[in-house]
């Protein structure tokens, strides 16, 4: 107690009112540490709160130089200027790094004093600190709740809007470009609807790992509401490297979401704004990106899309496509397009596929991915439906003529049709108009056309099939890919999306899913379709796996009919050899 005497004596040697069991009573209870140095910054004591943060002991610190404490987090101008203020002013505080004996770094509030005597010359220092570690871990997680979204943990729409703010602004002297991209996952409310919320944000959270490597450190990704993201690109080159970025964003989609028992296919329609060809702030980039990824939407999904000024006619645009389909309808001006589907084992082509095109004078040539679901949403695709069936029958019947009534074509059947009350008798009429036995036809139904209302759709399947229909379940994998109605209904084929053949020749996990699919469906009395082949190599692949049939580019686009009989015509000569 000799030393801590002394310290007592020199603190109340001015004025000799305060006791020194009181000072003493405070040195030992105050939770801030206390370090008191002679002249020379040599350590004279220090209490016990000293000991618990630093973890010195009072006798490893008393007689040495506070020096023991440094982090190496600062500068040696940092302390000079340091006990510059501390010479001219008496005293110094603010927020300082040091080091704990264990070797741990951590953050205090240090108050640095210079004790003087009677003639003013300086005698002592003392320092008065307080562990500042968990207040910044309180504060850090306080930052962390307002600007985090909770669930995937990236920044949320407040932060994401203070961030861009930040970055626009330090932009407006300078000549960047950035991008901001509006992400918005296809068809995820039925997830939620038919899985439950708890698989949907499974989900989420998975999407934001696979987009994290993408994210370059002065880059922005959030989470901007429900299934929207939001991903702002900062100082771009050129306008391509969002396009490239997008592209990215596709194929990280490709791979199946394995969620508990679920293997989920997914996509993602991306609008891209510009800053600052599009708009100089946050608000307007977003809303522009919005209308953006609204009109990929509406091209088909799985896609991404920038915005551009003719996009604010949209409205006017969908009026205009209205208007003219129900002319188109009226006067049957729709054409098909065949794709010839090639049997593997005797290279032969098996039949076609019918595709249905529009081209307008007023509005050029209109993607099926624009009218068909416009088409659906109206209504108009029952009457629509009907003309492509009918279209389909005349154009086996010019076959036949040319001796090729022994193949089939197959018609894509859209859900909203399926499930009317009268599809088999609308469709039953339409052969016996055109003299067609259904057994020269397929009927191609998504996985989605048959998950609801099973006995009624066994029992309808099931009439077709006794009619003489083949049927085939098209697009297999991009729904909820359930294999128990692939047991329950009479199905002929089952057609595997493109989505799995486009890396089938590169990526082992592909070809894993393929082989296991087509063995599957054999098992099942089912022959398997590929679609969308364009390599050797995929081809071949398919081959090896016991794949029944093709249908690609490799082979073939989509032909209209006289080149699609000038096509068999083809084939016929180079399998005979002639």
């Amino acid at each position: 107690m000799d030393n801590n005497d002394s310290f007592f004596k020199k603190l109340t040697s001015s004025d000799g009112h305060v006791r020194p069991e009181i000072i003493e009573a405070i040195f030992y209870n105050i939770s801030e540490g206390i370090m008191l140095t002679d002249e020379n910054k040599i350590i004279l004591s220090v209490n016990p709160a000293f000991e618990i943060v630093t973890g010195f002991l009072a006798t490893e610190a008393v007689g040495s130089n506070p020096r023991l404490l440094q982090s190496g987090m600062h500068t040696k101008d940092f302390y000079m200027k340091m006990w510059d203020t501390i010479d001219q002013c008496g005293r110094w505080s603010g927020e300082i790094w040091n080091r704990r004996k264990t070797g741990a770094i951590y953050p205090e509030w240090l108050t640095v004093v210079a004790i003087k005597n009677s003639a003013g010359e300086v005698t002592n220092y003392c320092g008065v600190f307080e562990d500042l570690s968990e207040k910044k871990i309180a504060e850090r997680e306080i930052q962390i709740r307002t600007n985090t979204d909770t669930l995937t943990g990236t920044e949320n729409s407040y932060s994401f809007a203070n961030r861009m703010e930040a970055l626009l602004k330090a932009s407006k002297e300078k000549d960047f470009t950035h991008a901001l991209l509006f992400l918005d996952m296809d068809r995820f409310a039925q997830i939620n609807e038919s899985l439950g919320h708890s698989v949907g944000d499974q989900i989420l959270v998975e999407v934001v790992e696979r987009l994290t490597p993408l994210i370059r450190n002065k880059d922005i990704l959030a989470r901007y509401g429900g299934d929207e993201f939001v991903i702002a690109l900062s100082n771009l080159h050129h306008p391509k490297e969002a396009l490239q970025f997008s592209e990215n964003i596709i194929k990280l989609f490709e791979e199946p979401f394995i969620i508990d028992e679920h293997t989920l296919y997914l996509s993602a329609s991306i609008g891209i704004s510009l800053y600052p060809h599009d708009g100089e702030n946050t608000e307007l980039l977003i809303s522009k990106a919005v209308k953006a990824m609204e009109h990929a939407k509406k091209s088909g999904r799985n896609q991404y899309a920038f915005y551009f000024e003719d996009l604010k006619l949209d409205k006017d645009n969908g009026l205009l496509i209205d208007h003219e389909l129900r002319k188109a309808i009226k006067k049957e001006e729709f054409e098909l397009h065949f794709q010839p589907k090639i049997d593997l084992a005797t290279q032969t082509i098996s039949g076609f596929e019918a595709l249905v095109r529009w081209t307008k004078s007023k509005l050029g040539f209109v993607s099926p991915d624009v009218f068909i679901p416009h088409a659906e949403e109206t209504g108009l695709i029952i009457p629509l439906s009907e003309i492509i069936i009918e279209k389909a029958c005349l154009a086996w019947l010019e076959m036949n003529k040319m001796g090729y009534g022994h193949m089939n074509i197959a018609i894509n059947i859209s859900s909203i049709h399926f499930h009317q009350a009268n599809f088999v008798d609308s469709l039953r009429k339409i052969l016996e108009k055109n003299n067609c036995s259904p057994h020269h036809f397929e009927l191609e139904l998504t996985e989605r056309t048959v998950m609801n209302n099973e006995d009624e759709i066994i029992r309808r399947l099931l009439q077709l099939k006794e009619m003489g229909f083949k049927l085939s379940i098209d697009d297999f994998g991009t729904g909820y890919s359930s294999l128990s109605y692939l047991v329950q209904f009479p199905l002929n084929y089952l057609k595997i999306d493109r989505s799995f053949i486009q890396f089938i020749s590169t990526a082992k996990e592909k070809q894993a899913v393929v082989d296991a699919i087509i063995q599957m469906a054999h098992r099942l009395n089912m022959e398997v379709i590929a679609e969308g082949a364009e390599q050797i190599e995929q081809v071949e692949l398919l081959r090896n796996m016991g794949c029944d049939m093709i249908q690609g580019y490799y082979y073939s686009k989509p032909l209209p009919l006289d080149e699609a009989k000038d096509y068999l015509e083809y084939w016929k000569l180079e399998t005979e050899g002639k």
